[in-house]
């Protein structure tokens, strides 16, 4: 009976194992088919089928204005009709939610905050890295460095001011523009008496959506 009971204990386990197998190899079928279908259906860069707003196609490396969509990074001179930032260069860099480096959705452009109908809650997020060479008061040759950090706001944040702040009430930073706001600010200007950290979003400088 013993040999017996062992012998239908030991056939059901084998059928499990089996069976569980099966349905693991079914699962990672099916994911890979799911990721095989969203590659399909996503254009990227090095297709030549991408284009800028203005009808440009984007390439890989930098096009003639410092953009580098594959990268993504811009360098070169911000606002160049501004006299505020004349002769400053500026370097930025963002994520796939502010501006992918695929089209996904079919329109023919780079992909923004893409699943959502806005920047809220998106976990988009941008630096801007500026550099500046003046001579002050006394003739001396300055250097300043500026580095901002901007989020998009998560869901549930509200405006009170000038300061987003979390469904909790948690500072999140400086309003900017939208759903996006100020967390980092650095700022070294030795001959401005400014070095260092100048603000941090109380509930952190993330990049994002904040945690």
């Amino acid at each position: 009976m013993k040999n017996l009971y062992f012998l239908l204990t030991s056939i059901a386990l084998l059928i499990f194992i089996t069976v569980s197998c099966e349905g693991t190899n079914d699962i990672s079928e099916s994911i890979q088919s799911k990721n095989a279908k969203t590659k399909e259906k996503c254009t990227t860069i090095q297709s030549g089928n991408i284009k800028t707003t203005d009808g440009r196609t984007i390439k890989v490396g930098y096009d003639e204005f410092g953009y580098n969509y594959q990268a993504q990074i811009y360098s070169g001179e911000p606002y160049p009709n501004s006299e505020e930032w004349a002769d400053w260069f500026l370097m930025s860099k963002w994520n796939d939610a502010w501006l992918s480096t695929k089209d996904c959705d079919g329109d023919g452009f780079l992909d923004s905050r893409y699943g959502y109908d806005s920047y809220r809650g998106s976990g988009a997020w941008v630096t801007n890295h500026w550099k500046h060479t003046y001579i002050n008061e006394d003739g001396k040759k300055c250097d300043i460095i500026v580095f901002r950090k901007y989020i998009a706001v998560p869901e549930g944040a509200y405006l009170k001011g000038d300061f987003y702040y979390t469904s909790d009430g948690i500072e999140i930073g400086e309003y900017v523009y939208d759903d996006f706001a100020l967390v980092q600010k650095v700022v070294n200007d030795p001959c401005g008496g400014m070095t260092g950290l100048q603000y941090k979003s109380p509930n952190g400088p993330g990049l994002g959506n904040l945690p």
